[in-house]
C-alpha cells in the first residue's frame, strides 16, 4: 500500500468514526446542558463554592463568572509553580520562574497551552497533574459553557437570562469530560501510552552521554489534553514522543478525540434551538473546511520536488516514521484548525506552503472545528457576519435563527472578529521592528519572520503549537504571548456573550417568504466564502512575507 493511499483511508476511518459519534454525543451534551436535575456530585461541588445553580444570571453576570474563576486558576496555577521546589513529587525539579510561571499559568487557564520549557525537565508530578492536568478540564468546561450561553441567547426570547456559569461549568467537567477522557485514558493504556508516578531513570548510554527518562499519569493527561482540545505535552516533543503516542492507532485516535466534540456541539446547537438543520448547516461549513484543507495539506506534503523528497515520497522530514506523512498531515490540520496545538510532527520542518497552511488554520479563527466551546461560537458570530452580508445584497434587515441582526449585534461581532487579527499582526510587527526579539529566531529571512507569526498565531487564537526554532523562553516572548492569550481568550467572551444577552432580549421574528434559509447549502457556501475572504483580506500580506515567499521560493 502506498503512502498516499494509506493517508487517504486512515482519512475515511476518521470521517467514519466521526460521523457515527455525532448524533449520540452531540443529543447528550444538549441534554446535559438543558436537564433541571443536579447530580450529588455536582451539588456538594455548589455548595463547596457558595454557588446557586438554579440562578439566572445575565450577559454581563455571566461574564463576571467566567473571569473570576479564571483569575483564580491562574494565580493557584501561578502559586503551584513557584512553589515546586518544596512540594513532593517534585522530581528534584526547582520551583520556575516567575515570567515561566505566569506564561504557563495563563496558558493553561487559557485552553491555550504554549510551552516554553522542557516539560519532563520541569515539572514534577504535582505540578503536571494536581496544575496542568485540571486546567486542561476547566478550560475547556469554560469554553463549552460560554458557547451554550450564545446558543441560549439564539434560544429564548424577551429575556436578558443566559442560564447559570457555575452549573454550565460543573455539568461540562462532570458529566462530558471526566467520564468521556476516563474512558479515552483507559483506551490509551491498553494500547501503550504510560500511566505512572515513577520518577528518573536511566534508560541507556547514547553517544557518550546517558540517556534519562521519567515517568508519569501521561495516558490521563493525554486523553483530555485532545479531547478538551488544549495541547499541552507531557513531554516536549509532545504528541511525536511515543510515551504519549505509541502507534498508528493511538494517532488516529487521538485526532479522533481532538474533533469529536467540537463537531458533536454543532449537533447540541441545533437540538437547543430546536432546528438540528441549521447544526447540520454550521456542520456542513466546518467540514468543507476541514477536508479541503487535509486535502491541500497532504498535498503539498506529498509534492515531489527534488530527488530527495521522491525518494522519500514527501517531506519526511520532521515527522515520525511511526506515522508517515498522511497521517501527520491529518494530524497536524486538525490541531490547527482546532485549538489543541499538540503535535506529532514539527511544522517548522513542513514544506514552505504546508507551514503556510497550519498557520492559516489558526489565522481563520480555529473555527473548523474549532476549540471545545470556542470552536461553536466563533462559527456562530461569522455566520452572524454571513447573514448581514447576505442582507446588504438584497437589501433586507438580516436575520439569524428568528433574531434581527441590528447595528448593536453587527458591532460586538466585528469586535470579536478584529481582535485576534489586531493582537497577531501588532504583536509580530513589535517584535520584528524592537532589536532584541529577533535574535530569539534560529533561521534568518522568511522562514524566521514565520517563526515569529506562528507564536503569535498561535498564541492569540488560543493554539498552543509552535513552529519550532524560535526560543520563546524569553521575558519579551514570555510576557507578548501571555498577553496575547489573555486578551485573545476573555476579550472575545466579552463579545460573544454580550452579542447573547442582545439577542435573549429580542422577540422572534416570523419567517416571511424573505427570509435567507440558514439551513440550505446555499448559506453554508455563503458562509465558507465568507470565512476565506476575510481571513484572506486580513492576512495575505503577512503571510506574503513568511510562508508564501519561502513556499513560491522553494
Amino acid at each position: 500500500m502506498g503512502p498516499v493511499l494509506a493517508g487517504v483511508l486512515q482519512l475515511l476511518a476518521l470521517t467514519a468514526a466521526l460521523a457515527l459519534a455525532y448524533v449520540p454525543a452531540g443529543t447528550y451534551m444538549a441534554r446535559v446542558y438543558s436537564s433541571k436535575k443536579h447530580l450529588r456530585a455536582e451539588r456538594w461541588i455548589y455548595r463547596a463554592v457558595g454557588a446557586d445553580p438554579d440562578a439566572e444570571m445575565t450577559w454581563t453576570a455571566y461574564l463576571r463568572g467566567v473571569l473570576a474563576f479564571s483569575a483564580v486558576g491562574v494565580l493557584f496555577l501561578y502559586l503551584l509553580m513557584r512553589l515546586q521546589g518544596v512540594l513532593p513529587g517534585s522530581l528534584g525539579f526547582a520551583s520556575v520562574g516567575p515570567a515561566q510561571s505566569f506564561n504557563t499559568a495563563v496558558s493553561f487557564v487559557t485552553n491555550t497551552d504554549w510551552q516554553s520549557y522542557y516539560g519532563e525537565q520541569t515539572m514534577g508530578h504535582v505540578v503536571q497533574t494536581a496544575g496542568l492536568a485540571v486546567q486542561n478540564f476547566l478550560s475547556a468546561a469554560v469554553g463549552m459553557a460560554v458557547a451554550v450561553a450564545l446558543v441560549r441567547g439564539f434560544a429564548r426570547a424577551r429575556t436578558g437570562n443566559l442560564g447559570n456559569f457555575w452549573c454550565d461549568l460543573v455539568r461540562g467537567t462532570v458529566r462530558i469530560l471526566v467520564p468521556a477522557a476516563a474512558v479515552a485514558a483507559v483506551v490509551l493504556v491498553a494500547c501503550g501510552v504510560i500511566q505512572n508516578f515513577s520518577g528518573i531513570h536511566e534508560v541507556g548510554q547514547f553517544m557518550g552521554g546517558s540517556q534519562q527518562w521519567n515517568g508519569g499519569a501521561v495516558a490521563s493527561q493525554e486523553a483530555i489534553k485532545e479531547l478538551g482540545t488544549n495541547g499541552g505535552g507531557y513531554f516536549n516533543a509532545n504528541s511525536a514522543h511515543p510515551f504519549e503516542n505509541p502507534t498508528p492507532f493511538t494517532n488516529l485516535f487521538e485526532i479522533f478525540l481532538i474533533l469529536v466534540i467540537p463537531f458533536s456541539l454543532t449537533r447540541t446547537f441545533g437540538v437547543l434551538v430546536g432546528d438540528v438543520r441549521q447544526g447540520l448547516a454550521i456542520l456542513a461549513t466546518m467540514v468543507t473546511i476541514w477536508l479541503g484543507f487535509v486535502a491541500l495539506m497532504m498535498w503539498t506534503e506529498f509534492a515531489h520536488h527534488g530527488p530527495a523528497l521522491q525518494a522519500a515520497g514527501g517531506a519526511t522530514e520532521g515527522k515520525e516514521v511511526r506515522f508517515g506523512v498522511g497521517a501527520s498531515s491529518i494530524f497536524a490540520v486538525s490541531t490547527t484548525l482546532t485549538s489543541t496545538g499538540a503535535v506529532d510532527s514539527f511544522h517548522s520542518s513542513f514544506t514552505g506552503l504546508g507551514g503556510g497552511l497550519a498557520m492559516l488554520s489558526m489565522m481563520l479563527g480555529e473555527i473548523a472545528p474549532g476549540g471545545t466551546g470556542s470552536g461553536l461560537y466563533g462559527m456562530l458570530i461569522l455566520a452572524v457576519i454571513a447573514v448581514f452580508i447576505a442582507g446588504l445584497m438584497v437589501g433586507r434587515t438580516p436575520e439569524y435563527l428568528g433574531k434581527k441582526i441590528g447595528a448593536r449585534e453587527m458591532k460586538l461581532a466585528a469586535c470579536h472578529l478584529l481582535i485576534t487579527p489586531a493582537l497577531v499582526l501588532v504583536l509580530t510587527a513589535a517584535s520584528m521592528a524592537l532589536p532584541t526579539p529577533p535574535h530569539s529566531m534560529l533561521n534568518p529571512g522568511a522562514h524566521g519572520f514565520s517563526e515569529v507569526l506562528y507564536a503569535f498565531t498561535s498564541a492569540a487564537n488560543n493554539n498552543g503549537s509552535a513552529f519550532a526554532g524560535l526560543n520563546a523562553n524569553t521575558d519579551w516572548f514570555n510576557t507578548m504571548t501571555a498577553l496575547a492569550m489573555l486578551l485573545g481568550r476573555f476579550l472575545p467572551m466579552v463579545f460573544v456573550l454580550a452579542l447573547a444577552g442582545s439577542l435573549a432580549g429580542q422577540r422572534p421574528v416570523p419567517v416571511t417568504a424573505g427570509t435567507l434559509r440558514t439551513e440550505k447549502p446555499l448559506f453554508t457556501g455563503l458562509l465558507v466564502g465568507a470565512v476565506l475572504i476575510i481571513t484572506g483580506l486580513t492576512y495575505f500580506p503577512a503571510l506574503a512575507l513568511g510562508p508564501l515567499a519561502e513556499g513560491l521560493a522553494s
